[in-house]
């Protein structure tokens, strides 16, 4: 049963992201949004998963684990379903609302895989990390054909809320877990904020975040302006988020066959940034394989970045802390990789500043991937 719970959560964790790049020129201009006020809108998600990730561990002290995550279900539920209404002001409170349930979620989740699967990591994390992409791939594909059917993007937004009450209503036999032993002991004075793995682990959580909001938020509107349709931009979407949830099965037990990740994480980095300067440079007409292979790329580096907040923990307690530190530094930093991406393209009016970003980020993913892969076990102080 919570194997099954935990699914059903995983389906939601990005469905308020990846809706919303579709329809997101019919949604600014429905909600009188400037050029700045729709890449502020893109950079909500990461922003408040950074925000609110360092609440988790506090909600889960005081609430248990179980509490905290139904409390951020039922924020995510209603944080959905507010987008649909109230204009612009609905469109930023529900998507700020949703999106940090999510980074409750996203903290207390791997601590939970640590405590109860500590033999199954990597078969849970790519099962979790898949079904999430599942989720996230069709309400990229279906937003704008349920925009379309409701005659509302308003609507076709906020039907999204469905799936989380579901999931919501899975986890209420979870309330009965006893509480877990040395649920409450803090973490030491210095924590983990001096240790250079913790912060290793952290940047290589941050950055492929950034580069994948990116996409989530911009690959949509960055083939419309090359010549797709509507309907094929959000099907394009779609269809790099369904080779991240085939690449998110496979790579973490083929990466956890061995103590050390590097080479997984170098191979997928140069793979991630090499796709994405396809999408914007190659022809047209191979789009459909470039954007198999960034979601291939990027849905082998997201589980990734969990497994290694796992597998350089020692036990379930400095997995939560290390999961606070990499998901709240690390989002506030992806945060800002789509308001770079939206500011350098209304400025240039092209997208070679967003080229240029997409290899700085690249590098240095790699650089903090090779280090956070590692076989070894963070000491916090």
């Amino acid at each position: 049963m919570l194997g099954a719970a935990l699914i059903l959560i995983a389906f939601n964790l990005r469905t308020p992201v990846t809706s919303m790049g579709p329809v997101l020129p019919d949604a600014a201009h429905g909600a009188g949004l400037s050029a700045t006020g729709a890449s502020l809108l893109t950079m909500m998600p990461s922003l408040c998963f950074g925000l609110f990730s360092p609440a988790a561990p506090r909600l889960s002290r005081h609430l248990r684990t179980e509490r905290a995550i139904l409390t951020a279900l039922v924020a995510l539920a209603l944080g959905t379903a507010l987008r649909g209404f109230g204009g612009s002001t609905g469109l930023f409170a529900g998507q700020i609302l949703a999106c940090g349930g999510i980074g409750v979620i996203n903290v207390l989740l791997p601590s939970l895989i640590k405590r109860d699967f500590p033999h199954k990591v990597a078969f849970i994390t790519g099962l979790y990390a898949m079904t999430m992409s599942v989720g996230a791939a069709l309400a990229a594909g279906l937003t704008v054909p349920l925009e379309k059917h409701l005659g509302s993007w308003a609507f076709a937004l906020a039907i999204w809320a469905v799936p989380a009450v579901i999931a919501a209503l899975a986890w209420l036999p979870q309330l009965a877990v006893p509480a877990e032993a040395g649920a409450m002991r803090p973490m030491g004075r210095l924590g983990l904020w001096t240790n250079r793995l913790a912060w290793q682990v952290t940047l290589f959580m941050g950055l492929q975040s950034a580069l994948a909001y990116i996409v989530f938020g911009w690959l949509s509107p960055i083939l419309r302006d090359r010549g797709l349709s509507p309907v094929d931009a959000g099907l394009a979407l779609s269809l790099s988020i369904i080779g991240q949830a085939v690449a998110a099965l496979v790579v973490p037990p083929l990466a956890g066959l061995g103590r050390d990740q590097r080479p997984a994480i170098a191979v997928l980095s140069l793979l991630c940034v090499g796709s994405l300067l396809c999408c914007l440079y190659a022809p047209l007409g191979s789009v459909w394989v470039w954007v198999v292979l960034l979601g291939v790329a990027q849905g082998g580096l997201f589980p990734l970045a969990l497994m290694v907040i796992v597998l350089r923990s020692p036990d379930a307690h400095v997995t939560r802390h290390l999961s606070s530190m990499a998901q709240g530094v690390g989002y506030i930093l992806a945060s800002i990789g789509p308001l770079l991406a939206g500011l350098l393209h209304a400025s240039m009016h092209s997208w070679t500043g967003v080229t240029v970003l997409f290899l700085g980020l690249g590098a240095a993913m790699l650089a903090a991937g090779l280090g956070a892969g590692r076989a070894r076990h963070i000491q916090p102080g």
